[in-house]
């Protein structure tokens, strides 16, 4: 408190009882895979398509990185992260150098600005053309591809505004000319070539788990995600890619999955956007799901079949994984109506065709073990029509409860950081008690807890029952927390009975 000394008006800013909580995003998805550029192992935060094909390329045959991320922007998708895997373990740009091929011709350096990969460019030194040209002239010729795309000529190696350097940097698009000397002369006449590399396959030569797995202190692979916080789902679509090579077989498809698994279960705020091996039929996926896999987590979930979609790698469809576009449907139907509601009975945009055309009796066989399907309906296009977890336990069945807790949990946490190191007394948990209350309430009336009133939807207990002596002076603040939340109407059921009409006249 301050000490008044001397008579006088004085001001003093109170703060609030309470402070508000609020909600943190819920729509942030990760994904790893193949891509032809683009830092290893880094996670890159990409907002938009031309964001991505900038820093990772452009489509890549037989890879689904850029499949995924598109498929995630075009179904409403916003941020995400991106994971380069596949190098050689270094954190390195791995784009090619932007200063290109470079050849040195007497005092001088040519280099090749950033070209397609392969681009074949000769530069062709001659002197000046015209009669009577002064000995400091000469004329710099610059093909690309046996064609004569730039001509500077009459330029001269001494300063002014006709310096070959000067007329180079400001008139060239392909080329870049530098001084190797202090005293230059004009150059020999002759031909240099400058052959831009090759790029990068995307499709790494040799493929193992630890590529997909990592390690959280060399940032690499899924565990170079747990210092990103906001990602709220994974998802690894080039596993699958290198099931198709041979280059990992069902039971490394197992483990990496289960690595993800893992590693969601222990960061407690995302889920795990798992694809299905691909060709399957639904008693195959059945078994795999049921036999070999046998997947049990609250924090996963499994989507089937592919979903066909254009390439423009190769100019045809093709069938490619469907967390990508899954992902979207989850972050477009937060944005429309709130993580509460069950990311289901939404339409998969981009998708042409699907892998295998389910009908209900078949999904009947899957949707009690937690295989989400996409079904085609006719005049309804192509839908997702399941939001289940793969979890066992009836209580966390639904996504969207699983991802509803994710969020208010992730929101209370960061939002009560204030309450650390403060006293410890009734004050204090009042205070608690209104904060949490308060932003419960707001949730309640978008409509994400279940209840008439918000006596119903929830409850908030911090006070000295669940604070005892002991916890006080262990320096804990112990409050209880209790909420409704909606389920989705996966079952929707018309009771239809028959009964006679008309009406009976009845004589006195």
């Amino acid at each position: 408190m301050p000490t008044y000394l001397s008579p006088g008006v004085y001001i003093e800013e109170q703060e609030a009882g309470s402070r508000p909580i609020e909600g943190v995003g819920t729509a942030v998805a990760a994904f790893l895979g193949f891509a032809t550029q683009g830092p290893y192992n880094t996670p890159t935060l990409v907002s938009n398509w031309s964001q991505y094909t900038q820093l990772f390329g452009d489509f890549a045959p037989d890879c689904y990185l850029a499949h995924a991320v598109y498929g995630y922007f075009l179904n409403g998708g916003g941020n995400c992260y991106v994971v380069r895997i596949g190098g050689n373990g270094s954190t390195g740009d791995g784009a090619p150098e932007v200063s290109g091929p470079q050849a040195i011709v007497g005092n001088y350096r040519v280099k090749g600005k950033a070209l397609p990969p392969g681009s074949r460019v000769a530069v062709e030194f001659a002197d000046a053309t015209g009669e009577g040209a002064p000995n400091d002239r000469f004329t710099i010729k610059v093909s690309r591809d046996d064609r004569v795309v730039e001509t500077f000529d009459n330029v001269t190696f001494k300063r002014g505004k006709e310096n070959a350097v000067k007329v180079v940097a400001e008139q060239s698009q392909v080329i870049t000319l530098e001084e190797t000397a202090t005293v230059t002369t004009a150059p020999a006449a002759g031909t240099v070539q400058l052959v831009e590399p090759a790029a990068t396959p995307a499709l790494p030569a040799q493929i193992v788990t630890d590529d997909y797995v990592g390690d959280a202190s060399d940032r690499s692979g899924v565990g170079g995600l747990e210092a990103i916080d906001e990602v709220t789902m994974v998802a690894v679509p080039d596993l699958m890619s290198a099931y198709l090579r041979g280059a990992v077989d069902l039971e490394t498809v197992k483990a990496v999955q289960l690595a993800v698994i893992a590693h969601c279960e222990m960061m407690g705020n995302r889920i795990a956007v798992i694809d299905p091996p691909p060709g399957m039929n639904p008693q195959q996926i059945k078994d795999w799901r049921v036999d070999l896999a046998g997947y049990d987590s609250k924090y996963a979930a499994l989507y089937y079949p592919w979903v066909k979609v254009f390439d423009p790698a190769t100019g045809t469809n093709e069938f490619v994984p469907p967390s990508g576009h899954m992902s979207g449907v989850w972050a477009r139907t937060d944005a429309a109506r709130g993580v509460h509601k069950a990311p289901a009975n939404e339409i998969v945009r981009g998708a042409v065709m699907l892998e295998t055309h389910l009908t209900r009796i078949e999904q009947e066989l899957l949707n009690p073990i937690g295989i989400n399907c996409i079904r085609a309906f006719p005049g309804r296009g192509i839908r997702v029509w399941g939001a289940r977890t793969l979890s066992s336990d009836p209580a966390w069945r639904y996504l969207n409860v699983r991802r509803l807790f994710n969020y208010m949990e992730d929101s209370i946490l960061r939002g009560t950081q204030w309450v650390v190191f403060e006293p410890n007394d009734d004050a204090l948990w009042s205070r608690i008690r209104r904060t949490i209350s308060a932003f419960l309430v707001n949730e309640w009336r978008k409509g994400a807890l279940f209840g008439l009133t918000p006596d119903e939807a929830f409850y908030v207990k911090c006070d000295r029952e669940t604070n005892t002596a002991e916890s006080i002076d262990a320096g804990q603040v112990i409050c209880e927390v209790g909420v409704a939340p909606v389920k989705p109407a996966e079952f929707v059921i018309f009771r239809l009975s028959q009964f006679s009409g008309g009406v009976s006249e009845v004589s006195e």
